[in-house]
């Protein structure tokens, strides 16, 4: 019993005394995924402490017959796992505007959105990180067409970091 007590006081000692995450101070690069075709973003992330952070993404998509931009803001939590792997989790939100021209259409909206984000990312020995994750928004808008709705967007993201 007095065996188990001790190693229990070692292992809780270790916790507390392991040191802190420390992530970038700055980090910029692209996210790539997809949300109703806001596809590629210009990503920056800002350290806000050892462990917290900012993100802002600007994304944007130009066709035919579809225009669009979509900036988002999101605080995060970041958790080390084990050797340069990490996994963070946070929340947002932001604001985009749209307009589709097709014949027999004309839609055009601006809308503000909530967001979710959690993922993993590697951060590798020279000043390059590669993460991955999952965004749930939910989009606020007066078109119901795109926006009123629950959006899943997977991402994977390269960034350098300064």
């Amino acid at each position: 019993m007095k065996k188990l007590f001790l190693l229990s006081l070692a292992l809780i000692g270790f916790m507390f005394s392991s040191e802190a995450q420390v992530i970038s101070d700055n980090a910029i690069g692209l996210r790539m995924g997809d949300s109703d075709g806001f596809g590629a973003e210009i990503s920056y992330q800002r350290a806000l402490g050892d462990n917290n952070r900012l993100e802002l993404d600007l994304g944007w998509r130009d066709g035919n017959n579809y225009d669009g931009f979509k900036l988002a803001g999101l605080y995060q939590w970041v958790y080390p796992l084990d050797g340069g792997f990490n996994w963070y989790v946070g929340a947002g939100g932001g604001i985009g505007s749209f307009s589709i021209n097709t014949p027999g259409a004309d839609i055009t909206d601006t809308f503000i959105f909530a967001a979710g984000d959690i993922g993993i990312e590697y951060d590798f020995e020279i000043p390059l990180l590669i993460s991955l994750d999952f965004r749930p928004e939910i989009g606020f808008g007066d078109d119901a067409y795109n926006n009123n709705d629950l959006d899943f967007d997977i991402a994977l993201s390269i960034r350098y970091q300064f």
